[in-house]
């Protein structure tokens, strides 16, 4: 199950579970559409791919809340 991280970590952008706009590796690296532009949609931690992650709604995000722990260093 995705750890659906709660911000950019490049930018500290909030990025909502329960709605679209967020990137990811395949290690989860998580990051806004904006900054994954800017990074040319490659992760500046791994060097993977950074692709949509899937929005998690309803039953899905209660019983399975998305991480709080925000990873933006600023």
């Amino acid at each position: 199950m995705l750890e659906m991280r709660p911000d950019c970590e490049r930018c500290g952008t909030d990025l909502p579970a329960n709605q679209g706009g967020a990137f990811i590796c395949s290690f989860e690296c998580t990051f806004c559409a904006g900054c994954a532009d800017a990074l040319d949609e490659r992760c500046p931690n791994c060097g993977g791919e950074l692709l949509d992650r899937p929005a998690r709604v309803g039953k899905a995000l209660a019983n399975n809340p998305a991480s709080t722990e925000r990873r933006f260093k600023g």
